[in-house]
């Protein structure tokens, strides 16, 4: 289990642009209090640090949308186009809540992929950046052969490029794809349980 030191050591280090696979219920609507970020007060949520789990990440590819910062705010989108909710509930009741999330390009905000992947090309050194920034998240994690899903071809691509003969990493489907929740969640467990992408 994570301490509460290196709980707030990771929230005051990487909370600007990672986070926990850790929401709040829903009400009656789908997307409703996906952005309650109180889930994350240790005082309010007493039990949070049994749930956290540092040895799986969970990585987008970038920011897809410019949005004010919040600590682990990411992957916690209150607007209505957001699709935050289709990962808690993807997640929920499985052995995946609770992992770390964070992407792999950081400071670097566009909703198309394909122009990220453009840039990328285009500036290797931004990439190595990141890279070496995706590395020492991994260090102030703490973890030991950590479990990597990757959301999407783009991020699994770049995490099977430099780290592909060091961790185990899995592609699932981005949640931002038209496709409702329920079977986004059929989708990702499948795709966990029978990939061989690993």
């Amino acid at each position: 289990m994570i301490t509460k030191e290196h709980f707030l050591e990771i929230a005051k280090k990487n909370g600007e642009f990672s986070s926990w696979a850790v929401w709040a219920n829903e009400d009656k609507k789908p997307k409703s209090n996906i952005g309650d970020l109180s889930i994350f007060d240790l005082e309010q949520n007493p039990k949070l640090l049994e749930t956290l789990k540092p040895n799986v990440l969970m990585v987008g590819l970038n920011f897809s949308r410019t949005s004010e910062r919040k600590t682990f705010g990411n992957f916690h989108d209150k607007r209505p186009q957001g699709q935050d909710y289709k990962i808690r509930f993807a997640f929920r009741d499985t052995p995946f809540y609770g992992a770390y999330m964070t992407d792999i390009i950081k400071n670097f905000e566009e909703k198309i992929s394909g122009n990220v992947l453009t840039f990328l090309k285009n500036n290797k050194e931004f990439e190595l950046q990141n890279i070496k920034l995706f590395e020492q998240e991994i260090k102030d994690l703490k973890c030991n052969d950590p479990f990597i899903l990757a959301f999407g071809n783009i991020t699994y691509d770049l995490l099977t490029k430099h780290f592909g003969e060091i961790y185990r990493i899995k592609k699932v489907m981005h949640y931002s794809q038209q496709i409702s929740k329920e079977n986004y969640r059929e989708a990702v467990m499948k795709a966990i349980i029978n990939s061989n992408n690993a």
